[in-house]
């Protein structure tokens, strides 16, 4: 074993980070005996804040890391730790390399347990029965629009939005032969809707066929000649494809917005958003009368969604979703005077907004 003196500078710094990383879990142990500091989003935030602060002290140092890897690094650093001092699982619409895994990595980090699971409802089910500590569920997207499974149980009220992640969607056409070979196109009805304009302009004769998702049908194509995949970058990395159509998606905008699934209630960082749910009588101007109640206490809705009730006739709900954390004292009067005008108004989470991550 080499002596202090003997190691080189670089392998000194290492011992210090190792060092380091070691007290960082021993006061995350800490922490979560005593329940404090608990909140994940609440790391998320606090790395984003620090990173924030530094760049401007750095802005002249030659040579440094850039903010975004630094970022990177704190996350994946957090998120070994989380793993070491809190055990616990968290779901995910899969399979592997689905773009719900990348948004469930975006946002837990590569050193979480993330499970995989077949449908929206069995990420809430698992989240619901205390089988995983989180999850995450697509919530809407930019060129679909929203996600109904997804609503129809968080309707339901036994699990809270604890966070969000902005993925932006790039999807590639992935195969092992080349483009002029190409019978089949194989992936989920919505990254097939998403690229319609790019398929019907190069791939003309190619038969569309959808599936469960988009690694699925990258496995696929693996061993199906003539078959092609619309799926994610990574997809196509774990299985050897090669990339016949890079970023095909007819939106370059084209983002998905996933919601993180929990049951605290995340503090606020000055950075929040409330998503709110309510239901009105069915009659002329209820609705008019609480939408009223926002302007009144000048919150600015920056998404509305109506969704018909289950098991009722010509009956709503409609979420909005609005900057703000309930704790605000503008937000925490809206809602109280919304109550007073609703049949019904749950709060489905206050949480921090999230940044653009890409896929």
């Amino acid at each position: 074993m080499s002596s202090p003196e003997s190691r080189n500078p670089t392998e000194s710094i290492d011992t210090q980070i190792l060092e380091l990383l070691r007290e960082r879990c021993r006061v995350m142990t800490q922490q979560a005996a005593s329940n404090a500091e608990s909140d994940w989003a609440g790391t998320l935030a606090s790395i984003d804040r620090l990173v924030s602060q530094k760049e401007a002290d750095e802005a002249a140092a030659n040579p440094t890391i850039c903010p975004e890897d630094q970022r990177s690094v704190l996350r994946h650093v957090a998120s070994a730790c989380w793993r070491a001092t809190r055990p616990g699982t968290f779901a995910f619409l899969g399979p592997t390399d689905s773009y719900s895994h990348l948004a469930a990595l975006a946002y837990f980090g590569e050193a979480a347990n993330l499970l995989p699971v077949p449908s929206i409802g069995a990420v809430f089910d698992a989240v619901e029965r205390g089988d995983c500590a989180g999850g995450i569920a697509p919530i809407e997207n930019s060129t679909d629009g929203r996600v109904v499974d997804t609503f129809g149980r968080l309707s339901k009220g036994k699990v809270s939005i604890t966070g969000e992640v902005q993925l932006a969607i790039h999807h590639q056409l992935l195969a092992m032969c080349d483009r002029d070979a190409i019978t089949e196109v194989h992936s989920k009805p919505q990254a097939i809707s998403q690229c319609r304009a790019w398929l019907a302009n190069h791939l003309p004769t190619a038969k569309l066929i959808e599936c469960s998702s988009t690694a699925a049908a990258a496995k696929l194509a693996v061993t199906q000649p003539g078959v092609a995949a619309i799926a994610s970058e990574a997809a196509g990395r774990r299985h050897g494809l090669r990339v016949i159509g890079a970023n095909i998606e007819d939106n370059r905008d084209n983002i998905t917005r996933f919601a993180v699934l929990g049951h605290n209630q995340p503090t606020a960082t000055g950075n929040d958003k409330t998503t709110l749910l309510f239901q009105v009588a069915h009659q002329p101007g209820t609705l008019a009368d609480a939408m009223g109640i926002f302007k009144q206490h000048e919150l600015n809705l920056t998404w509305i969604e109506s969704f018909p009730q289950p098991g009722t006739k010509n009956e709503y709900f409609f979420v909005v979703e609005f900057p703000g954390h309930r704790e605000d004292p503008a937000v925490a009067k809206a809602i109280e005077h919304l109550k007073t005008a609703t049949h019904h108004t749950h709060v489905l989470g206050s949480y921090r907004r999230a940044a653009r991550a890409e896929s």
